[in-house]
């Protein structure tokens, strides 16, 4: 089950997103699947906001794989509606980004979907785990709270 902290978030985005045609099932849901990208566009844009990039990571020799990830269902979402898609993180990544995420439509007030999706900084010359560079912890510190 997917435990989201009870205390104010480091960082806190929200991405919204329409649901497309092609992401959908027979019965008109969106497919189980595809939620793990939504929170993967909403977790880059997140990066993005605070003025570094998946790009500038790897530029430096840095990747961050997936290395954990939960989701739970309480509502469908269907074609062509809107998502709120609430990303957090709460506590500052030494090795480690934990990032939680809820979504949410105008159909309804209540969660839809919600996870978290862990990941690990990683060098790539060497593909094993290293400290979250510096500047990256201080632009999470920068934006802090907003």
């Amino acid at each position: 089950m997917v435990e989201i902290p009870e205390k104010d978030p480091l960082i806190q985005y929200v991405h919204t997103l329409r649901s497309r045609y092609g992401e959908t099932d027979q019965m008109g849901y969106v497919y189980y699947g595809r939620y793990l990208e939504f929170f993967e566009v909403a977790r880059t844009e997140m990066i993005r906001s605070l003025g570094f990039s998946y790009k500038k990571l790897e530029d430096e020799g840095i990747m961050l794989p997936v290395i954990y990830s939960q989701i739970e269902y309480k509502s469908p979402i269907f074609y062509d509606e809107e998502m709120r898609i609430e990303v957090a993180v709460y506590d500052e990544p030494l090795v480690r980004l934990e990032t939680f995420y809820q979504i949410f439509t105008d159909r309804q007030d209540s969660l839809h979907v919600y996870g978290q999706v862990n990941l690990c900084f990683t060098k790539m010359d060497t593909r094993r785990p290293c400290k979250a560079p510096s500047h990256f912890l201080e632009m999470l510190q920068k934006n802090s709270g907003k």
